[in-house]
């Protein structure tokens, strides 16, 4: 076994017959390890750079990937693991809860709509819809509309809807009708038979008058029959209470009362809370009126007052009506007192459902 491993490192001086051969060519066992040996180059390609990839197994396409993402939308803050992380800041506002009546639901005092403060999109609406009711919705106008001539009339328009006029001027009423139910109630302003007067003013409906056709009214009492007024002048009334005595001094306390019996027979009236007395015998009617609006902000200007002007002069075909022939439903308080002040007199038509 040596003598064959001597052989296989046997020197090449020591083969005389050996030709003279290309150095690629050498077989293993003529090889010379004394002499230099050729340099090998090897090229390696750099990897991209990360850790995390590594040492979850990713592999190197998935790599560039993300680092691709990362170049081309810097600005989203995009992770490692793929997340979007929003940078931009929030400032978040926090309530503290003291017991608050109206802590989930604020109510606005002037057009009584619920919503929760803080958010954002109950607050636009609700800023939307208190314009809308202090200043009146939104009117563009209708090509096709039926507009009054009132002589008396300065300011703005009135115009006229009925029930068979076309879609868009019923589906307008029925918005505006329930604006006025969230003041005078919901369920009774508006039938088939109503006639519609819109006042229109700076693009907005300002104000809303609805009139029926009925048959008989009754005629409202300024004060109940037979009763009379007792007018008594005033006399006080004195009442000694004890004395308190400290020490020497000793006090005396008077009471002084005033009979109030000298009040008025209309203030007499005003005291009956709520209660509207007619007449038992019936009038022969033709309009009534059920019910009239006019938005806050445009209160005191009269509009109440031309609006009846124009259900009094349109109502009736070829027929003026006067202020004294109109009837009115369910009037209150306030509307007592612009109907009085309308017709110059405390003595009105005042009708019910059952005298359509």
């Amino acid at each position: 076994m040596q003598s064959k491993i001597n052989n296989f490192f046997m020197p090449l001086s020591s083969s005389p017959t050996r030709k003279s051969a290309n150095p690629s060519q050498c077989c293993i066992a003529e090889f010379d390890y004394g002499r230099v040996q050729p340099e090998i180059l090897v090229t390696y390609q750099r990897r991209p750079q990360n850790s995390i990839c590594e040492k979850n197994g990713a592999s190197a396409g998935e790599a560039s990937k993300e680092i691709d993402l990362e170049n081309i939308v810097p600005n989203l803050g995009v992770t490692k693991s793929g997340k979007v992380l929003n940078k931009k800041r929030k400032y978040a506002q926090f309530y503290l809860e003291l017991g608050q009546s109206d802590f989930l639901l604020h109510t606005c005092i002037v057009c009584g709509f619920k919503y929760a403060r803080g958010d954002e999109e109950d607050e636009k609406f609700h800023k939307m819809f208190h314009k809308n009711y202090t200043h009146g919705i939104p009117f563009k106008g209708w090509r096709n509309e039926r507009k009054l001539r009132i002589p008396s009339l300065e300011i703005g328009r009135i115009i006229l809807v009925l029930d068979n006029d076309p879609p868009p001027q019923r589906n307008k009423v029925q918005e505006v009708v329930k604006m006025m139910e969230m003041e005078l109630g919901d369920g009774w302003i508006y039938h088939q038979l109503c006639k519609v007067y819109l006042f229109i003013s700076s693009q907005r409906i300002s104000g809303c008058l609805v009139a029926e056709p009925i048959k008989k009214a009754y005629k409202i009492l300024s004060r109940p029959e037979g009763s009379r007024c007792n007018v008594s002048p005033e006399k006080e009334v004195r009442r000694t209470s004890t004395t308190l005595q400290f020490g020497g001094v000793s006090f005396q306390r008077e009471m002084v009362g005033r009979n109030h019996s000298t009040k008025s027979c209309e203030e007499s009236d005003e005291s009956i809370s709520g209660v509207v007395l007619c007449g038992m015998e019936a009038v022969s009617a033709l309009c009534g009126i059920r019910a009239i609006w006019v938005t806050p902000s445009n209160r005191r200007k009269h509009l109440a007052s031309y609006l009846l002007d124009a259900a009094r002069e349109s109502f009736c075909k070829d027929l003026v009506l006067k202020s004294s022939e109109l009837a009115y439903s369910q009037p209150t308080s306030v509307g007592t007192a612009f109907i009085s002040s309308y017709t110059s007199s405390h003595s009105f038509l005042v009708y019910t459902p059952s005298d359509v």
